[in-house]
């Protein structure tokens, strides 16, 4: 017996003799490294206006509750229901758990895969077959195996596809805050284009208003023969064509109404927003640098990201022309009765490592290599487009808030002028100097300066939305989950090796250039 057991322990310290040096050569890893892309920021925005400051943003904006510097305690409600109720955010939120998930089902491959099972079978032996012996023709065999296999990544494929899926998952993240900022931005920018709608409501109301008293003094003064009949007709035609306007705003304002019901998750009928003309002006919006635009764009996040994964895959292709080195372990018991199954003259033990190799595969492994660095290739082309792409969105922001400014100021005086000019043709058409028709000129300059000034005011609001939208929102890569697979909330976590990932992959590099 101790003969037996002496055996046995040099069997298995030769098999860990064999295996180690194999497990040890795991740190190997094929393919290039990843640096991050590396594309230049301007020195500072082309169309800033003179006073417009880059200071730090705002604690609103910081906090990513960007609204909050519009002081609209309306649409502060609107917003802080998106995150509870929007339909398109949810879906986001579904595919950034789908990521993480493929994330930990590609780390399963870190560790072996065990399985066990029992099986019993009863055997009765033909007599007529070669070696026939009579005592065992018909026997019970038992077997309660355990097995483990193990892919030694020796040559980094497992790790690098644990990479490549986790800087997925990372972009699926930056997509998710992507949406929630654009929700968001299309729930301000509706709502402020209906307070715009409510603005030229209620400019319509009045001059309607006011038509109606020059109806009124044209209708008096053709009874007493100092007007004509064609007075009364021109300035019915004037009252009516402006009340059929302030009627046809009701269609936009509807429109807009509904869609931001849909945006915060109710049914349009029964949602409903309170009339409330737009009287505010655009506010300061900080920008910084615009080197820091980089950091705080969820899709420019999301294309670096897909660079890395990218990246990662081609080392997962690379890993294809080494051997694949795999570990098997098998033990267990096996009797011919259930009762002395467990018992240790039933137990049995086995391991062999093997490996594989490709020798002919027609070019498949060159061409799997060849596409993904093509697909690498065009990760890179449309991260540079994305930050292109971002540093447009901020200029024609900022140029559409300094030339809208300087067009209001300009409009703000044909305005006044043109209300000059209608109470001068007024007067006028008391005196009897002139007839109606002057009058009605007058009138339609003065409303459509009005109207197009209340517009204006509306753009510049609604271009202050976009411009936050095109700086992130307050949103920050930082908050990018390093490990998405253990971790639910966008949050930094610290990188190294922990309980949860025995490998311990760094956090992605974000510096230097490939």
């Amino acid at each position: 017996m101790r003969s037996r057991a002496l055996a046995n322990s040099r069997y298995r310290i030769a098999l860990l003799a064999c295996f180690v040096p194999i497990l040890l050569f795991t740190g190997c890893e094929v393919g290039p490294r990843y640096a991050r892309t590396n594309v230049p920021a301007p020195p500072a925005y082309k169309e800033l206006p003179p006073d417009w400051t880059t200071a730090q943003p705002s604690d609103a904006i910081a906090r990513g509750q960007w609204w909050e510097i519009f002081q609209d305690a309306k649409l502060n409600v609107l917003e802080e229901q998106i995150n509870v109720s929007n339909q398109n955010l949810k879906v986001a939120e579904a595919q950034y758990t789908q990521a993480r998930a493929l994330v930990r089902q590609n780390r399963a491959d870190y560790f072996p895969t065990v399985t066990t099972g029992l099986s019993a079978a009863r055997d009765h032996q033909s007599q007529n077959r070669p070696l026939f012996s009579q005592s065992t023709n018909t026997y019970t065999d038992i077997v309660l195996p355990v097995t483990a296999s193990y892919e030694a990544d020796v040559w980094g494929r497992v790790r690098r596809t644990v990479e490549a899926s986790r800087a997925e998952a990372q972009a699926t993240a930056a997509d998710l805050e992507g949406v929630r900022l654009s929700l968001h931005a299309e729930v301000a920018s509706d709502y402020f284009q209906l307070r715009e709608l409510d603005a030229e409501k209620q400019l319509l109301s009045s001059t309607v208003t006011a038509y109606e008293q020059a109806l009124d003094l044209t209708q008096n003064r053709f009874k007493g023969g100092v007007a004509s009949g064609v007075d009364v007709a021109q300035a019915q035609t004037q009252l009516e064509t402006t009340r059929a306007q302030a009627i046809d705003i009701g269609v936009q304002r509807a429109q807009f109404e509904h869609a931001i019901a849909v945006l915060v998750g109710k049914p349009a009928a029964t949602f409903t927003l309170a009339s409330s003309p737009l009287t505010l002006e655009p506010p300061v919006i900080p920008l910084g640098m615009p080197s820091e635009l980089l950091e705080r764009r969820p899709d420019v996040a999301a294309a670096e990201r897909r660079v890395a994964a990218a990246n990662a895959n081609i080392g997962v292709a690379k890993a294809a022309y080494f051997p694949n080195i795999s570990l098997t372990t098998s033990g267990g018991f096996e009797s011919n009765t259930i009762t002395n199954l467990l018992s240790g003259p039933s137990g049995f033990l086995m391991a062999g490592a093997s490996a594989m190799v490709t020798a002919f595969d027609a070019g498949r492994r060159h061409a799997v290599s060849d596409q993904a660095q093509a697909a690498y290739d065009q990760s890179v082309a449309n991260y540079r487009e994305t930050v292109l792409g971002a540093f447009q969105d901020v200029e024609d922001n900022l140029a559409a808030l300094r030339i809208l400014q300087d067009e209001a100021k300009t409009q703000q005086a044909a305005v006044q002028a043109a209300q000059n000019s209608l109470n001068l043709s007024l007067n006028r058409y008391k005196g009897g100097v002139t007839t109606y028709l002057e009058v009605i000129t007058a009138q339609g300059l003065a409303l459509s300066d009005e109207r197009t000034a209340v517009q204006i005011l509306g753009r510049r609001i609604t271009a202050s939305v976009l411009l936050v939208r095109a700086l992130g929102g307050g949103w920050d890569s930082s908050t990018l989950p390093q490990r998405p697979e253990c971790c639910g909330r966008l949050i930094s976590q610290t990188s190294g090796a922990t309980a949860a990932d025995p490998k311990g992959d760094a956090a992605p590099e974000k510096s230097g250039s490939r």
